[in-house]
C-alpha cells in the first residue's frame, strides 16, 4: 500500500484521495477524526522530540480464524530536546480511539496533566501529528499514552497472520509473528519508526493459555488476563535501547528444541510441532556461529537469551529482530532425509548472517538507511567468516568470495545500478536498497579491504568502532576513522593514506573498473590504465570515466606466488577524481605471463595485451594450469568471456581459454564457466546455430561428467564437500544437454520413485540430483509424470524439497500444462505459499518453451500480479529476471517497453528493477547483432 499513497501524493492529486485509498486496505485502517497535515512535510521526523522508553501491550486473538485481530497501547515516555506544540511520530493503518489518549508531564513521581488538542496525519510519510494544549518545553519529560486496534494482515508485514496445517488433526492453525524491517512497525503500533530513534521496549503480551508468546526479551512473569478466562498476560523483561525495526513478537504453539551455550545464554529454535526434528542443524550450528562471534567482535552477545523461529509464512528470507531472529523455513530447517548439501550450506549462511547482525546492525545500527549496506554487506561477509571457521572442509569461503563477485561484476556492469551507500527519500526507496549491492557488493568491498589491511589491523578497527558505537548508531565514516587509525598504528597504510578516500571510491560510485594492463617486454614494464566496465556498449569509452583506489596484487609465472594478496601497489585517485597513470617494473621477459589480482582480492576485471593472453592460454591448454591459483582460473574464464561479450576481446580468445575446461577438475572454474555459458545459451537456443552451440556443449562436459562417474549415486564416497557441488552442477548440465547416459539414467530413478508404495516416506532418488532428475522426468515425460510429483509437493513437509519440487514442476514441454501452472501458482486457493510463487513462476519463464507463455502472462494480468504482490514489490520485480534474460529481438526489446510505458500503474515500487531490466535485454540485443556470427564461427572451429 505505501507505493499507492506515495505516488498519489508525489502526482499532487491531493492528500484527500491518498487517505481515502489507505482505507480500502481494511475498514479499520482509518485514523478517526483526522485531518490533513500541509505544514510539516519532511520525509524524516522532526527531531524535537526523543523517546525514552516504550511500554507496549498486545492482546491477540487468534481463536475465530474468520477475525484474527489485535488490540494494544502503548506508553512512550517522551523528552522534548527543543520546545514543540505538536508530537509527530508514525502510524499506519491502524484504529486509534482518540478520546482515550492522555498527555502529561513527568516530573520526579509527579504528573502534570497536559493533553491532545487536535490530531492530523500525512499519508505520505505515515505521519501522525498530535497537536497539544500546551507547549511542549525542552528539557521536560511527557507520558504519551495512545491505545490501538486492527487486523492481523496477511500482507507479510507489520504484525500479521500466518498458519500451518496441523496433519494430525487435520486442521489451519493460525499463529501471529512481527516484520517491521524496514518500516512497519508503525503498522503495529504508533512510534517514532526510524532506525536513530533508539528506547529501551518493556513488551506485554495478552493471548490465550494454550499459546506461546514469544519476544526480543526473556519473560519476566505471566498472570492470568484480568476479565476473560484462560487468557494470560505475559510481561518481557525491559529491553536493551533499540530501533524499532528490531522489535519482535509471535503469539504461537510451536515446540522448540534448546541448546547450551558455555556463557550461559539460553538458546532455543523454534518451529511448527511436526517439523521440530528439523531443527537439530540450526540449534547446533547457532550457538557455535554465536560464540565465534564473541570471540571475533571481543564483546559478548548483550542479551541473556536468543530465539530463531522458522515462520511458514514469510517474505525475507529472514530477519535478525535482536534476541528473536525469524526464518522463512527453508532459512532454518534442515532434513538430512529431503535437503541437499547446498540446502544445508544455505542454513549454515542465513543463520551466520542473522547472527552476525546481532552485533553489526543490532548494537551498533546505522543512523538512516543509506548506510543499510553496513548491516548487511557486513552480515554477509563476517557470515562467510564464521561458516569457514566452523565448517572449513566446505571451502565456503573461497565459495561464497566467488559467488559474490560473478553476481556483483553482472549486476554492477549496467549503468541503472546503484552506489553502494545511497541517498534514500522515500520510505519506497528502503525496500529497493534490499539487493545485491548492499549484500554481496558491500561484501566484497569489505573482504578486499579485510586482505589489503591483514587480519590485526581490521579485526582492532573493527571492535574499537562496536566498542565506541555500542547501543548508538554511527554512518560509514564513523566506521572508516576507526579503521584508519587501526591501519596507521599497523602499519597496514602509508601515512599519507586513509580508508576513506579509498573506500569513498568503491562505496560512493557506482560500478567497478577494467583494469587495461599492456606490457612492455623489452623494458620490462606495464601500463595500467582504469576505465568503467560497462555492458552496454553505447555509451562511448570516453564517456565512462570513474577512478577508483584500487589495491593491485599480483604475480608471474617464475614466482607463482597466489597466496600474498597484500597489494604490491596501489592505482590512485587525483584530487579532481581523475585516474593517475601506474607503471609496474621489474617483471619479466615475452616468454613469462603476469596476473592481477590474486586469488580475486578486489572488484576489477583486468584485459591484457594479447601476448599476456597467449602466454595464459599456453599455460592453461598445456597441462600446467593448476599452478594458477583456482580462483584465478575462474577470474581468467569470467574475464575473457565478458571482454569478449562486450567486443573488447576477440571470441577466439575466449573460447580457446575455456578448452582447458575438458581436464578441469575444480568447482569454482567450472561455476564460472556456466554462468557464462548460460546467459549465451539463453541467446543462442532462439536460433538456428544453436546445434552447433549444443555440440559443443556435450564436448565441453563428457570428460567431467565421465571422471565424476555420471549421475549414478557416488556421493558418500566424495572426500571434498566442494565435489560434491561440482558433481551436483555438472550433472544437471549433462542431462540439459543429453550427455552421454544422464537423461535414460535420470528417468530411470524416476520411474523408480514413482513404483514405490510410499513414495512420500521412501524416496530413492539420490538427494543431491533430485532437482536433476524431477525436472528431467518432467521434461521428457507425460501429464501423469506431472501429476505424481505434484502431489508429492502437496504432501510434502520440507521446505527445501519443496522449493525443489516447485522449479521442477515448470520444466514440462506442454504448453497447457505450463499455461495452468502459471495459473495455479497466482491462486490463493492452491497450495503454493505467496512467498514460494516467484519460484514456479521463474521455473516456467527460464524454460525455452515456457518463456514465451510467461511473458505473455506477466504483461496480460500486470495489474492483478501487481495487486497479488501488494505491497510487497520485491517479490514482483523478481519475476523480471527471467524475461529479461531471454529478450533478444530489437522488436521484442520495443514492444517490452511500450508495455512498461502503458503498465506505469501496476509496475510502481519497481522502476529500479524495470529499468535493469530494460538494460539487460538492450545488452541481450547488441549481443546479437555484434557477436552471434563470430561467436557460432569460433564454436564451429572447435567441433
Amino acid at each position: 500500500m505505501k507505493w499507492f499513497l506515495l505516488f498519489v501524493v508525489a502526482l499532487g492529486l491531493g492528500l484527500a484521495a491518498a487517505s481515502t485509498d489507505s482505507q480500502s486496505d481494511s475498514d479499520e485502517s482509518s485514523e478517526s477524526g483526522i485531518q490533513f497535515e500541509s505544514g510539516y512535510n519532511y520525509y524524516r521526523l522532526p527531531t524535537s522530540l526523543r523517546p525514552q522508553k516504550y511500554h507496549l501491550r498486545v492482546f491477540t486473538q487468534l481463536e475465530n480464524p474468520e477475525d484474527l485481530r489485535f488490540t494494544g497501547s502503548v506508553k512512550i515516555l517522551i523528552e522534548a530536546l527543543e520546545n514543540s506544540k505538536n508530537i509527530t511520530l508514525h502510524s499506519k493503518n491502524l484504529t486509534i480511539d482518540e478520546s482515550r489518549i492522555t498527555l502529561s508531564h513527568v516530573s520526579g513521581g509527579d504528573k502534570k496533566d497536559n493533553c491532545v488538542s487536535s490530531t492530523s496525519v500525512n499519508p505520505s510519510h505515515d505521519f501522525y501529528i498530535l497537536n497539544t494544549c500546551q507547549e511542549l518545553i525542552a528539557g521536560n519529560v511527557y507520558e504519551l499514552f495512545l491505545p490501538f486496534a486492527a487486523d492481523l494482515n496477511r500482507q507479510l508485514e507489520g504484525y500479521y497472520r500466518s498458519s500451518y496445517k496441523d496433519p494430525v488433526a487435520n486442521k489451519t492453525k493460525w499463529i501471529s509473528v512481527t516484520q517491521f524491517e524496514p518500516a512497519s512497525a508503525r503498522l503495529a503500533f504508533p512510534c517514532f519508526d526510524e532506525p536513530d530513534f533508539k528506547a529501551p521496549f518493556v513488551v506485554t503480551l495478552g493471548y490465550h493459555k494454550k499459546y506461546t508468546g514469544l519476544s526480543n526479551m526473556p519473560v519476566k512473569e505471566t498472570k492470568p488476563h484480568e476479565s476473560l478466562q484462560d487468557y494470560v498476560w505475559t510481561e518481557f523483561q525491559e529491553s536493551v535501547p533499540m530501533s524499532t525495526y528490531l522489535i519482535a513478537y509471535s503469539v504461537n504453539d510451536f515446540a522448540h528444541k534448546p541448546s547450551t551455550l558455555p556463557n550461559g545464554a539460553l538458546f532455543r529454535t523454534w518451529a511448527r510441532p511436526n517439523a521440530i526434528d528439523q531443527c537439530d542443524y540450526a540449534a547446533e550450528f547457532g550457538p557455535k556461529v554465536l560464540q565465534y562471534y564473541e570471540e571475533f567482535f571481543g564483546i559478548k552477545f548483550p542479551l541473556p537469551k536468543i530465539d530463531q523461529i522458522a515462520i511458514p509464512d514469510f517474505s525475507a528470507g529472514a530477519m535478525e529482530n535482536w534476541g528473536l531472529v525469524t526464518y522463512r523455513e527453508i532459512a532454518l530447517l534442515y532434513s538430512a532425509a529431503h535437503s541437499s548439501l547446498a540446502d544445508k550450506q544455505r542454513v549454515a549462511s542465513v543463520v551466520a548472517h542473522e547472527l552476525a547482525h546481532q552485533w553489526f546492525g543490532n548494537l551498533v545500527t546505522m543512523k538512516w538507511w543509506t548506510d543499510l549496506w553496513l548491516n548487511e554487506g557486513f552480515a554477509t561477509y563476517v557470515a562467510s567468516l564464521g561458516v569457514e571457521n566452523i565448517n572449513p572442509e566446505w571451502r565456503a569461503m573461497e565459495q561464497e568470495s566467488l559467488s559474490n563477485l560473478l553476481t556483483i561484476f553482472r549486476r554492477d556492469a549496467l549503468e541503472s545500478s546503484h552506489p553502494i551507500s545511497r541517498p534514500i527519500q522515500m520510505v519506497s526507496e528502503i525496500s529497493e536498497s534490499f539487493d545485491q549491492i548492499s549484500y554481496q557488493k558491500g561484501s566484497t568491498v569489505l573482504r578486499m579491504m579485510h586482505l589489503f589491511l591483514g587480519e590485526e589491523s581490521f579485526r582492532s578497527g573493527l571492535q574499537s568502532y562496536l566498542q565506541k558505537y555500542s547501543y548508538k548508531n554511527a554512518e560509514q565514516d564513523n566506521l572508516w576513522e576507526s579503521l584508519t587509525q587501526a591501519a596507521h598504528k599497523y602499519r597496514a597504510l602509508p601515512k599519507s593514506y586513509d580508508i576513506k578516500s579509498i573506500m569513498d571510491s568503491w562505496t560512493l560510485q557506482t560500478g567497478y573498473p577494467v583494469i587495461n594492463v599492456t606490457r612492455d617486454y623489452s623494458a620490462k614494464t606495464a601500463k595500467l590504465s582504469q576505465q568503467r566496465y560497462l555492458l552496454n556498449t553505447e555509451i562511448a569509452r570516453a564517456h565512462r570515466g570513474g577512478c577508483w583506489w584500487v589495491p593491485l596484487s599480483y604475480t608471474t609465472q617464475a614466482e607463482q606466488d597466489f597466496n600474498n594478496t597484500a597489494p604490491k601497489a596501489w592505482m590512485e585517485c587525483g584530487k579532481e577524481g581523475q585516474s593517475l597513470p601506474k607503471t609496474i617494473k621489474d617483471l619479466p621477459g615475452a616468454d613469462q605471463w603476469v596476473i592481477f589480482n590474486t586469488q580475486l582480492s578486489t572488484l576489477y576485471k583486468v584485459n591484457y595485451d594479447a601476448q599476456n593472453w597467449k602466454l595464459l592460454i599456453e599455460t592453461l591448454t598445456g597441462g600446467d594450469f593448476e599452478r594458477i591459483h583456482v580462483i584465478n582460473r575462474a577470474q581468467l574464464i569470467d574475464d575473457a568471456l565478458y571482454l569478449a561479450w562486450t567486443g573488447e576481446q576477440d571470441y577466439e580468445i575466449a573460447m580457446r581459454l575455456i578448452e582447458y575446461l575438458q581436464r578441469e577438475r575444480e568447482y569454482l572454474p567450472w561455476k564460472s564457466a556456466f554462468e557464462n555459458l548460460k546467459r549465451v545459451g539463453r541467446i543462442v537456443r532462439q536460433t538456428p546455430d544453436f546445434e552447433f552451440f549444443k555440440r559443443y556443449m556435450k564436448k565441453l562436459i563428457a570428460p567431467i561428467y565421465e571422471h565424476l562417474n555420471g549421475i549414478n549415486d557416488t556421493f558418500s564416497s566424495i572426500q571434498q564437500q566442494d565435489q560434491v557441488l561440482l558433481k551436483t552442477m555438472v550433472v544437471n548440465w549433462a542431462c540439459q544437454y543429453q550427455v552421454d547416459d544422464c537423461v535414460p539414467r535420470a528417468v530411470e530413478y524416476y520411474r523408480k520413485w514413482q513404483a514405490e508404495p510410499n513414495p512420500d516416506e521412501k524416496n530413492p532418488v539420490p538427494i543431491n540430483v533430485r532437482s536433476t532428475v524431477y525436472c528431467t522426468a518432467i521434461r521428457h515425460g507425460s501429464d501423469a509424470d506431472w501429476e505424481f510429483l505434484w502431489t508429492r509437493y502437496k504432501k510434502s513437509n520440507v521446505a527445501a524439497e519443496k522449493r525443489t519440487i516447485l522449479t521442477a514442476l515448470g520444466c514440462s514441454r506442454e504448453v497447457w500444462v505450463l499455461q495452468r501452472y502459471l495459473e495455479l501458482t497466482f491462486d490463493p486457493k492452491e497450495a503454493i505459499r505467496k512467498q514460494d510463487s516467484m519460484w514456479a513462476f521463474q521455473a516456467v519463464a527460464f524454460n525455452e518453451v515456457g518463456f514465451l507463455l510467461a511473458k505473455k502472462y506477466f504483461m496480460d494480468n500486470v495489474e492483478f500480479i501487481y495487486k497479488f504482490y501488494h505491497p510487497l514489490t520485491k517479490d514482483m520485480s523478481r519475476l523480471l529476471s527471467p524475461l529479461s534474460e531471454q529478450v533478444i529481438t530489437q522488436t521484442d526489446f520495443n514492444e517490452f517497453k511500450d508495455f512498461v510505458n502503458n503498465s506505469r500503474q501496476s509496475l510502481m515500487g519497481l522502476e529500479q528493477a524495470i529499468q535493469q531490466s530494460l538494460e539487460i535485454m538492450l545488452t541481450n540485443v547488441q549481443w546479437k547483432e555484434r557477436n552471434y556470427h563470430q561467436m557460432s564461427r569460433s564454436i564451429q572451429q572447435l567441433l
